[in-house]
């Protein structure tokens, strides 16, 4: 039995009259998808390898957990309702801090399948579309025989990306094998037979590995390419991208660059239009010539791009990261057509631009600083009252602390002062009242002078 979805229970309540009655029915649709998703406890750990199990590992006060609960709950009614064998639940990470440490969880959310004894990570977007995509990718075979030429065709209709193993036994296939456990979180691996390729696919030798995007098919080639499981995780994203900032760190894994035109999506005006258009174009023409090195795209508007470059980047632009490293270009010309775009992206390659900004130490302490002063700024902007609360109340205590500090050793210096002095002139008197003691017995003791009379004198008394 097919189980109703939430669109098809919210349309019902079109039937009632009162408003009263459909938030009952909203309620009550909450709690019908709420129950498809199971509370996990302590015994989890003993009963999960019986099943395949799609986990959010979260904390109750986590901002971001409370956004996702609704989506995953639309996921595990979903899930129920299409029969998949892939179970959905989640787990207070808080209360079973010991279970989620041992799956390896960091943060909250954190999205996990677990197969046996194997669990992956899910780093996508957090949409109900993309995590039921990832839970069929990662729960099924690692790798899916293509047995048919139908079978091959509603594959390439189904998915924008994916890679196909032709050929039999062999060593290139082992590292195929090993390349798809690691990274069957992004895509798809299929093998099929030689048969079963398109006629339009020329392979020069088997066995082959090829990626299927952007309306053609490219082979991996040992010579050019490296290592296979580094050409994929290169390869595993369409030439033309929309950026945005989950998709650049993404970027970041495979080494290359990223030519980005930065627009305003609201301006129709003919610049942002242009540099879009021409990005599009270089991407789509020179594709065989900058694909080792470059990927394509464009983001709308440059909020993000600014915390990266930590300036103001005017839009509409053109900016190649080197999301490795922190490193920017920024265009040394006017971009007025392709031909311009493709000679600022070869002056790239061959130094003649100067690149910017970087992961150095300097670099480090000047984020820091720009991190902490843009965080000032929105919570300013945001809500003045808070921010004078939180940062003018701590300055007022410091300041009161500080001038008790100082106030305390001005008084002490004071007291300290007159104690010296006061003890200087008791010792002052000390000294006075010793030296005369010592002058009176020295006064008794020592016999009176007598005072000789005058020669004349004595004579007259003799006389």
């Amino acid at each position: 039995m097919r189980l109703a979805s939430v669109p098809s229970l919210l349309r019902v309540a079109g039937s009632f009259r009162s408003a009263d009655s459909i938030d009952r029915l909203v309620l009550l649709d909450m709690a019908f998808c709420k129950g498809f998703v199971e509370d996990l406890d302590e015994s989890f750990k003993d009963s999960r390898k019986d099943d395949i199990w799609l986990v959010d590992f979260y904390a109750p006060w986590c901002g971001h957990c409370k956004k996702l609960e609704p989506i995953w709950n639309e996921v595990g009614l979903e899930m129920k309702s299409i029969g998949s064998p892939v179970k959905v639940g989640k787990m207070d990470a808080t209360s079973y801090s010991s279970i989620a440490s041992e799956f390896g969880v960091r943060g909250y959310p954190t999205i996990k399948l677990l197969k046996g004894d194997l669990a992956y990570n899910y780093r996508g977007p957090r949409t109900k579309d993309d995590i039921i995509e990832f839970a069929h990718r990662v729960s099924g075979a690692l790798i899916r025989p293509l047995p048919s030429q139908q079978m091959f065709e509603h594959v390439r209709k189904r998915h924008r990306v994916f890679f196909v193993y032709i050929g039999g036994e062999s060593p290139l296939k082992e590292k195929y094998i090993d390349a798809a456990s690691e990274l069957i979180v992004y895509t798809y691996f299929f093998s099929a037979s030689e048969e079963v390729v398109p006629e339009y696919v020329t392979l020069k030798e088997l066995p082959a590995v090829l990626v299927f995007k952007d309306e053609t098919y490219f082979v991996y080639d040992e010579y050019e390419d490296g290592d296979v499981s580094s050409w994929i995780n290169r390869e595993r994203f369409q030439n033309y991208l929309t950026m945005d900032g989950f998709l650049l760190y993404e970027l970041g894994d495979t080494g290359k660059l990223v030519a980005i035109a930065v627009i305003d999506e609201k301006n129709t005006s003919m610049e942002h239009t242009r540099l879009k258009s021409i990005i599009q174009e270089v991407a789509r023409d020179y594709r065989d010539q900058f694909h080792r090195d470059f990927q394509f795209g464009h983001m709308d508007g440059n909020d993000y791009i600014n915390t990266l470059l930590m300036d103001e980047l005017k839009v509409p632009t053109v900016v190649v990261l080197n999301t490795s490293n922190q490193q920017y270009f920024l265009l040394d010309r006017p971009i007025k057509n392709a031909e311009d775009m493709v000679q600022f992206i070869n002056n790239i390659l061959d130094g003649t631009v100067q690149a910017q900004g970087g992961d150095s130490i300097l670099q480090r302490l000047k984020r820091i600083v720009f991190d902490a002063k843009s965080t000032i700024v929105s919570i300013f902007k945001s809500s003045p009252l808070m921010g004078c609360f939180l940062f003018g109340l701590p300055l007022g205590v410091i300041s009161i602390m500080c001038y008790g500090i100082y106030a305390a050793d001005a008084d002490g210096g004071h007291i300290e002062e007159r104690y010296e002095v006061s003890k200087s002139e008791m010792e002052s008197q000390e000294l006075i009242e010793e030296s005369k003691e010592r002058e009176e017995p020295r006064r008794e003791d020592s016999p009176v002078p007598t005072v000789q009379e005058p020669k004349d004198a004595l004579e007259k008394k003799t006389d």
